[in-house]
């Protein structure tokens, strides 16, 4: 069952990142970015793919996958700004965003502040819902597309880059995508611990001054 709906997932994003080009990688990457959980995997790859052809702009088809991201990422924004905390609480499960998701991705943003709408455009599952306590907490507008952008950038460029070596060997994307999502876990813990820290160090020399 789950390898018949992975087939069907690359087949769709195959069709239509071919059938519309930039304009599928678009829409196909506001969902990925919105709380639809399609699989940005199945998308830039296969844009890759395109620009090994010749068939697509590599930096083009980046570009628009952060512009997609970030018209997800706003959708989930305005959401939460609109609905609040107790609307996703009682009916995030219809928006295939379940309580304890929405807890678990709640308590990243609030463990990490701004950056970690960054870091969590990079860790799996979270990358989809990490918008949704930033409009709840009202994050300067500036500075969430800022940080929504890089993010999605980097993620967005390794997937098309992967695609453009790996072509249509979907093993082979699984495989390199694997490897790839460890390195980026591991750099954004090293990350999260050097910002925890020089956050402690300037509050504790706030404290100093102050005393």
């Amino acid at each position: 069952m789950l390898t018949e709906l992975l087939h069907r997932g690359v087949s769709f994003s195959v069709e239509m990142v071919d059938a519309l080009g930039y304009a599928g990688v678009v829409l196909l990457m506001f969902l990925e970015s919105s709380f639809v959980p399609f699989p940005s995997e199945l998308v830039m790859p296969q844009a890759g793919y395109l620009a090994s052809q010749g068939r697509m702009n590599a930096a083009i088809a980046v570009a628009m996958g952060v512009f997609g991201s970030w018209l997800g990422a706003l959708l989930n924004y305005y959401l939460a700004l609109r609905l609040g905390r107790a609307f996703f609480l009682k009916y995030g499960r219809y928006l295939l965003c379940p309580p304890p998701t929405f807890a678990k991705v709640e308590a990243f943003f609030q463990r990490h502040g701004e950056i970690g709408t960054f870091t969590g455009r990079l860790v799996p599952v979270v990358r989809q819902y990490i918008s949704l306590p930033a409009g709840l907490a009202r994050m300067n507008m500036a500075r969430f597309l800022f940080f929504t952008g890089l993010g999605s950038g980097i993620w967005v460029t390794i997937l098309t880059a992967i695609g453009y070596v790996a072509g249509r060997n979907q093993e082979l994307i699984r495989q390199y995508t694997r490897e790839w999502t460890i390195w980026l876990m591991v750099f954004c813990a090293v990350l999260l611990v050097a910002y925890t820290r020089m956050r402690r160090r300037r509050g504790e020399a706030a404290l100093r001054d102050s005393a």
